[in-house]
């Protein structure tokens, strides 16, 4: 269960890293959009 939440934290930090840098709003929600499908496929799968 640590290993969960931590890959978690660790995935979360870097997706507010990337908020950061990209400063367009569009390809932030693509982005997370994108991210999000692939985790519920590889979670489900």
């Amino acid at each position: 269960m640590k290993r969960i939440i931590g890959y978690t934290l660790f995935w979360m930090g870097i997706g507010m890293l990337l908020a950061v840098i990209i400063p367009y709003k569009f390809f932030t929600i693509l982005i997370c959009a994108i991210v999000l499908l692939i985790g519920y496929n590889l979670f489900c799968c």
